[in-house]
């Protein structure tokens, strides 16, 4: 057994056993084992596989109950303990007396005698090779005997490392199979052309879906130049993004312009990936998606959103799925009716359009058409950015996606002020002139009773002709408004001063008892219609026949303050009665507060025809304040012209 003939035979054995590539790793462990029993002398031979401490048997020939392939236990209570630790072997003539040999393992296994060596397998310990018997040696392992177990792990490794790289090799091909098994499925029931293009730019592969998008059958197009069949127009870009490419880049989302086999044109978004080995771009695959309809899509929706843009009535489109629905778009006349830019409005809720006049009812049924997800029409007082009040009349509708979720609530809004004025205004001439028909008809109808027997002292025509002037006069009145009404909104530069001189010269004329003063302090005009002067002569008029003294004084001033012009009216008189500034300042008249007349509804409807504001105020004598939209030099009329006032709410 220890003769040159045996050891060399020994030896033999497990180079054959190792070097037959055909033959499977455990029949060759079990054959490198069986040999080394033999040269050894040995009852017992394994193999072990250590990992996180344990140590695992998985080869093993001879008898021994508890190392047979499947069995394991702690490392530290394995014979193997310190085998792992050394660079060479270690051997144990008798593992009573070793200190190499933890107690436990020998009660464990009782082997009497141990020789063993770690296994290295791609540069980590893999486990060991050991050798065994229950008694122990008479005399030490020689050294051909130590190197003969150092031969058995050093070829066990290296069929370790061939068997774990040809098991990756295994794996990474089944991979391979699948990744292509599962690439060709995919392109033969994509939509989308899937292809492979080599450094050259020739085709090397193309889906099916090819001919669907091309007309071309994928055959057709390999060998080609990818270029040939890319419109003129994009060849450049189409190009640079081969250039990138090859300069080991992604291209995402490029479109580009395919010719079609019938001439016609195709958009695809194209997006593509550099393949490399070793660090070289060796080819480039990618999918490139008909976007036609897509296109078309798009292209419809900026038809329809220059549509919107271009339109005359105010349009908005809120979030529906962010919290209090947010606007996200506004054309051009929603800032030009409410004078809030995109960037004001763009996040915000419309209701920052409300304000202190805003009928919470109208409120209630736009938000009850959100809650619901129905179309909802209501007409509402809103604010513009300058705090002038109009009339906005607003329809939302909900706007569903594919799936049937309300996405968006698409607002169509209308300034409506001006026929609310009409009505408005309507309503007010039926009050005032059914109040006053019926009060002077009473009266007219009392004296009618003495026409033929009066009592002493009264002239009872004269008490009657007065009533029917007063209606004669009030119907003038309301005819004169109702023209003005008629009127169109035509601002034109107005010349404070020259307007100012023209009331005053006029009423220094008609009343010479009168004094009338004119102060102007602004180089500006007023942005206002022609009708204004006889506002402010209705002013004027008011205050002069109202003072009973007959001597009254009449100021009539103009300043600037900011983008307005104030025109003031003041005079030293009894003053207005509280009522008539109360019916001003509510803008309406009620069933149990007409005012005397009309005229000073004549001067509120012209001031805020052209977007100005009018207040009265009675301490010491009128004051009258208007406040008119003012116009510089140089400033267009356009630019300067404010819409209409909601006067009447």
């Amino acid at each position: 057994m220890t003769g040159a003939d045996s050891s060399a035979d020994y030896r033999e054995r497990v180079y054959e056993a190792f070097a037959d590539r055909s033959r499977p790793f455990p029949t060759a462990v079990e054959a490198a084992l069986t040999a080394g029993t033999g040269r050894l002398g040995a009852g017992i031979g394994f193999l072990t596989r250590i990992e996180d401490g344990t140590q695992y048997i998985e080869h093993a020939v001879g008898g021994h109950a508890d190392i047979q392939p499947g069995e394991q236990c702690p490392l530290d209570e394995a014979y193997c303990r310190r085998t792992v630790q050394l660079e060479g072997h270690l051997s144990v003539q008798d593992a009573r007396v070793s200190p190499d040999v933890p107690e436990r393992a020998y009660e464990a296994f009782g082997l009497g005698s141990y020789i063993g060596c770690k296994i290295v397998a791609g540069d980590a310990v893999y486990g060991t090779v050991c050798f065994a018997d229950e008694d122990p040696r008479e005399r030490p392992f020689s050294e051909a005997e130590q190197l003969f177990v150092e031969l058995v792990a050093r070829l066990a490794g290296r069929a370790i490392e061939r068997r774990e790289y040809e098991r990756e090799q295994a794996e990474r091909t089944a991979q391979l199979r699948a990744e292509k098994s599962r690439f060709e499925g995919i392109a033969r029931n994509s939509f989308d052309v899937i292809y492979r293009i080599d450094t050259a730019g020739q085709f090397t592969y193309v889906s099916e879906a090819v001919e669907r998008a091309l007309g071309y059958g994928p055959a057709a197009l390999v060998g080609d130049n990818f270029a040939t069949h890319i419109s003129d127009a994009t060849t450049p870009d189409a190009l640079d993004a081969f250039g990138r490419l090859l300069d080991g880049q992604t291209v995402q989302q490029l479109e580009l312009t395919f010719l079609h086999r019938d001439g016609r044109e195709v958009p695809m978004e194209i997006n593509a990936t550099p393949i490399t080995n070793g660090g070289s771009v060796t080819a480039i695959q990618g999918v490139a998606r008909d976007i036609t309809e897509r296109k078309e899509r798009e292209s419809e929706i900026r038809l329809r959103t220059r549509a919107m843009d271009a339109a005359e009535v105010p349009i908005t489109m809120a979030d529906a799925t962010e919290p209090d629905n947010p606007i996200v778009y506004v054309n051009d006349a929603f800032e030009t009716v409410t004078g809030y830019s995109e960037a004001q409005i763009l996040g915000h809720n419309c209701r920052m359009l409300q304000g202190p006049g805003t009928d919470p009812e109208g409120v209630a049924v736009l938000r009850e058409g959100i809650e619901t997800n129905q179309p909802a029409t209501t007409r509402i007082l809103n604010y513009r950015r300058d705090g002038t009040p109009f009339w906005n009349r607003i329809t939302v509708t909900p706007i569903e996606d594919e799936t049937g979720t309300v996405t968006h609530y698409l607002g169509f809004q209308q300034d409506v002020t001006e026929q609310q004025r009409i009505t408005r205004l309507v309503e007010l001439l039926n009050r005032v002139l059914r109040h006053n028909l019926r009060n002077e008809l009473t009266v007219i109808e009392g004296y009618t009773d003495f026409i033929h027997d009066p009592p002493e002292g009264i002239d009872v025509q004269a008490k009657i002709r007065r009533p029917l002037r007063r209606l004669v006069s009030l119907s003038e009145r309301a005819r004169e408004l109702e023209k003005l009404a008629k009127r169109a909104h035509q601002p034109v530069r107005l010349d404070p001063s020259t307007v100012l001189t023209a009331v005053a010269d006029r009423h220094r004329e008609e009343f010479p008892a009168a004094t009338v003063e004119v102060a102007v302090d602004t180089g500006r005009d007023i942005c206002a219609g022609t009708e204004l002067e006889t506002a402010i002569g209705e002013l004027v008029t008011n205050a002069i026949t109202h003072d009973t003294d007959g001597d009254t004084t009449v100021s009539l001033s103009a300043r600037d303050d900011g983008d307005w012009v104030v025109v003031t009216v003041s005079d030293d008189g009894p003053g207005i009665p509280q009522m008539e500034v109360a019916v001003v300042e509510a803008g309406q008249e009620t069933p149990l507060e007409h005012g005397k007349g009309l005229g000073l509804w004549l001067v509120n409807w012209v001031v805020t025809q052209y977007g100005g504001s009018f207040q009265l105020a009675s301490e010491e004598g009128t004051v009258a304040t208007l406040r008119l939209p003012a116009v510089g030099e140089g400033q267009s009329l356009a630019d300067a012209a404010r819409r209409p006032t909601a006067l009447l709410r």
